[in-house]
């Protein structure tokens, strides 16, 4: 086939196109913006575009299909070509759906939890030697690429995204892919982050559930009361239905144990929201006919997915963390799973806030109290990276200290001071936790534990 990539520079677009170009498709692409490392893996497969921008004249009546990304409008000029010439136009999804038809199709869904249960599959199946295809939203340790579409292939392990297909198809992304097997990990609404209302954001794991095939599996959460109740609501279609639950567990001396039967299966992640994911995982793969014991087995040296209670560092008995931070309850849930893995440590938590949000009085309440359970609490919130400068910055200060009501508790606006704090604290006896849902402005985790743990 021939193939065009409207908005060519995404970091699941650009994957596509170099996956259907080693297949031997015609590929060409454009974009009016492409940054790394989309634009280094572009060049090394000859598929950057000679100059940026849309140009109208590369679609062409021998194209047969243009593929849209989220990137281009509704009025994108090359789009209003490909409508004028009826070729066919896909979004992503829709694309990556067609391609896999004829394939066993497993839907990982959810607000949360939905990259590290893929990625616990994905390790899982890949150490059993088996052959399958794959689309998650994050670079995974031991995959090269975020997407791999093989002709050969007949399992597709899909992590379900619940934000629009394209710009001009408004429905979400999981919608489009139509599983054999689902998993819902949890649902939980965020008015600060999702652009749609509550009913609405609930309404679309319903109609996800909706999407699968006549006879197919439904794998979900029995812990989380939301999931429970949009499963409740579709409970007039035929599926199977197989809820999961938390498992037992114990720690012995910083190491979590699972409970599977007699054993006690150790494992290199902890807390709460990791085990429940490998019960979803585990389910999962019981489906498609992987045996327990080959499971646990294989999940016992699983690390985590990107940013996911991640270990960066340790020296001196101090161990630092990362992870990653989207709503109040993931704060929570993170401080306490470190804290239970580590209950002789003390634990010093910095979360770094958008800073646009932190302005928001409204956001700022949603974290009352959340960091009750640090024994130090940080926030640190950039605010070199606000634009207006007639921020008062004392205001700001006090109605965090307000919100957060914790008896150790620091805000930090710069860099260089959050550098400072974290050189000059006395790590003996504390862990770190540093949470962010940014890129920690570019900022190399490992040098912020070297300078916690360096000053013992």
């Amino acid at each position: 086939m021939r193939i065009h990539f409207i908005a060519i520079g995404g970091s699941i677009m650009h994957n596509l196109a170099i996956n259907l170009a080693e297949q031997g498709h015609q590929v060409s692409g454009s974009d009016d913006q492409i940054v790394e490392p989309s634009k280094s893996h572009l060049q090394d497969a000859g598929l950057m575009p000679k100059e940026l921008g849309w140009f109208p004249d590369k679609i062409t009546d021998d194209i047969d299909v243009v593929i849209l990304g989220m990137h281009a409008d509704e009025h994108n000029p090359e789009l209003q070509k490909a409508k004028e010439l009826g070729i066919k136009i896909y979004s992503f999804p829709e694309f990556v759906y067609e391609q896999s038809a004829e394939k066993t199709r497993v839907v990982i869904a959810g607000t949360y939890g939905k990259t590290t249960i893929t990625s616990m599959i994905m390790h899982v199946l890949k150490k059993l030697g088996r052959n399958f295809d794959y689309l998650v939203g994050a670079q995974l340790e031991g995959f090269d690429q975020l997407l791999q579409l093989n002709p050969e292939n007949n399992l597709m392990i899909i992590e379900g995204d619940e934000y629009y297909a394209s710009a001009v198809n408004k429905q979400s992304k999981f919608l489009k892919y139509k599983p054999n097997i689902a998993l819902i990990s949890g649902v939980e609404w965020d008015h600060f982050k999702t652009v749609i209302s509550e009913d609405d954001y609930f309404k679309q794991f319903e109609d996800f559930i909706r999407t699968i095939v006549p006879k197919g599996t439904l794998i979900y959460n029995k812990d989380d009361k939301n999931t429970r109740e949009v499963v409740e609501r579709t409970m007039d279609i035929k599926i199977n239905r197989h809820g999961y639950k938390l498992p037992e567990y114990t720690i012995n001396k910083g190491v979590t144990y699972i409970h599977v039967g007699e054993e006690n299966i150790p494992l290199k992640i902890f807390g709460k929201h990791n085990l429940s994911n490998i019960a979803g995982a585990f389910t999962v793969c019981e489906w498609l006919g992987v045996k327990r014991d080959e499971f646990y087995h294989a999940i016992q040296d699983f690390k985590s997915s990107i940013r996911y209670l991640e270990f960066v560092a340790s020296q001196n008995g101090s161990v630092v963390y990362q992870d990653f931070a989207h709503t109040p309850s993931k704060l929570r849930s993170s401080i306490h799973a470190v804290k239970e893995q580590f209950p002789n440590q003390a634990l010093v938590t910095v979360i770094e806030l958008n800073a646009y949000d932190s302005i928001d009085s409204e956001f700022i309440t949603e974290y009352a109290n959340s960091m009750n359970e640090s024994d130090f609490a940080v926030v640190f919130v950039n605010t070199s990276l606000i634009k207006e400068k007639n921020i008062a910055l004392d205001n700001l200060i006090w109605r965090l200290t307000e919100a957060f009501n914790h008896p150790s508790f620091h805000v930090i606006t710069q860099m260089t001071d959050l550098e400072d704090f974290l050189e000059t604290f006395k790590s003996n006896g504390y862990n770190l936790l540093f949470m962010s849902s940014n890129n920690y402005n570019g900022v190399n985790m490992s040098s912020f534990a070297d300078k916690f743990l360096r000053n013992f």
